[in-house]
């Protein structure tokens, strides 16, 4: 099959959806299909290799938010004028915002179906970047937004259960499909704890509990920083490693300094995937996560395919992933009750090793290859 996958966000840009993209496209051309991708242009690192089939678009900064782009619309249909003439099966539009129009537009000029992953739970989301509006109004908008796009679609991939029931909630008609993103081989490849620990300088025997993702508002960092405060007065030495960047840097940074954790809480920024990830999970002693807005929660499952044990609330697409897992620890979101968990963890070896020995069969569950094959069946349907 020949297929065109369109969104606002791509690596360079360190996210799930960059992930979720990447795993999706390696699979699906290991499995003999074609699949061309149209991302924004950054600044691209030299780790970040583009292949022939990734087309970079000139993109807009989005207010609020540097980190993010969105695809220029005069250049993107510039772009889609030179495709006339190709053939595409389906367009799978990764995004809900300039990628979703051109999608759906060009679908329509092409004549051929389209398929849409909702990736973020916006409606949890979008108060963070206006401010300004009251979050009862941002909710509303991202709800009728959301039901609109999912009905300009032929069909809808929700990572997960609980999203896809939210969709449904919304008043979404169309078929929806849940396609979670699975581990690809690399995810397993076992990262080196010293190497992590010597690099940032940390203890080889101190203990270490791990926060990997955006350092952004709708992640509930605050409360991990909040549980900190409590998990130092059972383990004194304890040390929040928080691997990520993002909108909300310098309010936990003010925060962590607020509440006298400088000691106890390190950032130490994006790490390369290839590398320097693997080995910052291998180095924890625990993976930490108290996300409310996630659709999936990939971070979780690249922690227990390190054997990195985890500590983590269970709200939307984490309830799912962390359910029947051997390796980790379900919490509610409740300061000592979530620090007494970790601590639980960081000092019963016995238990934490445990944990670890399970942790990767969890993780395993979720093959890659499996699902892209499951996702080569739905564009066949369509």
């Amino acid at each position: 099959m020949k297929i065109l996958m369109i969104s606002d966000v791509y690596f360079s840009r360190v996210n799930g959806v960059s992930t979720s993209i990447k795993t999706y496209r390696d699979d699906l051309r290991q499995l003999g299909h074609e699949c061309t991708l149209v991302a924004p242009a950054y600044k691209i690192p030299p780790e970040v290799a583009d292949d022939q089939d990734i087309v970079r678009i000139d993109s807009w900064q989005v207010p609020f938010d540097p980190e993010d782009r969105l695809l220029r619309w005069t250049r993107l249909k510039a772009w889609a004028r030179s495709i006339d003439s190709r053939r595409f099966d389906a367009i799978h539009i990764q995004t809900p915002f300039t990628a979703h129009y051109m999608g759906v537009k060009l679908a329509r000029q092409l004549n051929i179906p389209t398929i849409e992953t909702y990736h973020t739970y916006f409606e949890h989301y979008l108060h963070h970047y206006v401010p300004l509006l009251p979050s009862s109004f941002t909710k509303g908008l991202a709800r009728r937004l959301s039901l609109s796009q999912c009905q300009d679609v032929d069909h809808v991939i929700s990572p997960s259960p609980q999203m896809a029931q939210t969709l449904r909630d919304y008043g979404v008609t169309k078929p929806i499909s849940i396609l979670p993103t699975g581990m690809s081989a690399a995810a397993f490849e076992q990262g080196d704890r010293d190497r992590f620990r010597a690099r940032m300088n940390i203890e080889p025997d101190r203990p270490v509990a791990l926060y990997v993702g955006r350092v952004a508002h709708e992640k509930n960092i605050d409360f991990l920083i909040r549980m900190m405060q409590q998990l130092k007065q059972i383990v004194p030495n304890a040390l929040l490693v928080v691997a990520g960047e993002g909108p909300a840097q310098s309010h936990i940074e003010r925060l962590v300094k607020t509440m006298g954790l400088q000691d106890h809480v390190r950032f130490v920024g994006y790490l390369d995937r290839a590398h320097g990830l693997l080995d910052c999970y291998r180095s924890a002693d625990v993976f930490v996560f108290a996300s409310r807005t996630e659709t999936q929660g990939l971070v979780i499952l690249e922690a227990l395919a390190q054997g990195t044990p985890v500590v983590s609330t269970a709200v939307m697409g984490t309830a799912d992933v962390m359910a029947g897992v051997q390796g980790g620890i379900i919490v509610p979101e409740q300061e000592l009750e979530f620090a007494q968990a970790v601590a639980m963890v960081l000092q019963n070896k016995c238990h934490r090793d445990g944990l670890s020995s399970h942790a990767v069969q969890d993780a395993l569950r979720w093959s890659s290859q499996d699902l892209a094959k499951k996702l080569v069946g739905l564009y066949e349907s369509l």
